[in-house]
């Protein structure tokens, strides 16, 4: 083998490992924070879930003095990442302490509260693994699956929260229009010189399609399609999630979130409704469970007990 193939070669392989290397940067520093619900495990590794088990002492959930206490049956709760220290702290102000129970990183099988994501959530209370789940609401293919499997879902409102938009704490652009940030997924608009900022590709990211981020980001959308150009990984990144989510539940260093038709999502434009995108949580069950503690559950939550632990959790309980 002659010198210059072997330069050649070394130079093909050098190459490979830079763009590699580079790939992995650009992954594990920003896209893979916004494609935390891709599973339960990527899940588990994006929230400090040991922050939120109910009933140990140093634990940061919601605390209320509350007037009821389930006994008998106790309903299996679950639900998605952004909403795991609201119905922990459900559990904890109701539920008896040796009925939730989280051993080698992971909630047991016994265990009162789960952890699966939504799109675990979803399968889960459709296939009775699950009582209730507290999610965004279900997307097109979770309601299909509900229906093959010939259940209905009764879905309750409890509490609502702003759909954010995220870039680098670096870029100067501060606000977008619903308008252009539709023009950006759906390929309209490449270059964040377009919008105020400086001449270079915007990396528009997505989640997975049945998380409930995703879900919410498909129906903002609408008819339009989200489309990417193979170049646009070499851009500047924006990405969305739930504001709870992305400001209390993950490490959002080094990115913020932008305003959206000149409002900010602080929690003061959430609950006068003037910040434009927000949207219901839900307590989901099925409608063929007839475990009675079911619906003192939700009548509980839906109380000024409830209503505390949803505020306190960071987000905004429905009048």
């Amino acid at each position: 083998m002659n010198k210059l193939l072997i330069k050649q070669l070394c130079a093909i392989f050098g190459t490979a490992i830079f763009f590699l290397l580079f790939d992995m940067s650009i992954y594990f520093n920003f896209t893979r924070k916004c494609l935390s619900g891709l599973d339960a495990k990527a899940s588990l590794d994006a929230v400090d879930v040991e922050k939120y088990i109910p009933f140990e002492e140093n634990s940061e959930l919601a605390k209320v003095d509350s007037s009821l206490s389930l006994k008998g049956e106790l309903p299996t709760l679950d639900g998605a990442a952004a909403l795991l220290p609201v119905y922990a702290s459900f559990a904890q102000a109701v539920y008896p302490p040796e009925s939730c129970s989280y051993e080698n990183g992971s909630f047991t099988a016994d265990s009162a509260v789960q952890f699966t994501n939504t799109h675990g959530a979803y399968k889960s209370v459709v296939d009775g693994d699950a009582d209730i789940v507290f999610c965004a609401a279900p997307s097109k293919e979770q309601l299909e699956y509900a229906e093959q499997k010939g259940v209905d879902l009764k879905l309750v409102p409890i509490g609502r929260e702003a759909f954010v938009f995220i870039v680098n704490e670096k870029n100067p652009v501060d606000s977008l229009t619903s308008k252009q940030i539709k023009d950006i997924y759906s390929g309209k608009i490449t270059r964040w010189s377009e919008v105020g900022g400086n001449n270079r590709l915007i990396d528009p990211l997505t989640r997975h399609p049945l998380s409930g981020s995703q879900s919410v980001m498909d129906k903002f959308m609408g008819q339009q399609k989200i489309k990417k150009s193979p170049f646009c990984a070499f851009g500047s990144s924006i990405g969305f999630s739930f504001r709870c989510y992305f400001s209390e539940l993950t490490d959002s260093s080094g990115v913020k979130m932008l305003s959206v038709d000149g409002v900010y999502p602080d929690m003061e434009n959430i609950s006068d409704g003037s910040y434009p995108l927000v949207y219901d949580f839900y307590a989901v069950y099925r409608e063929d469970n007839n475990n009675e503690n079911i619906q003192k559950l939700i009548e509980w939550i839906l109380s000024d007990e409830g209503r505390q632990i949803i505020e306190k959790c960071g987000y905004c309980p429905l009048e």
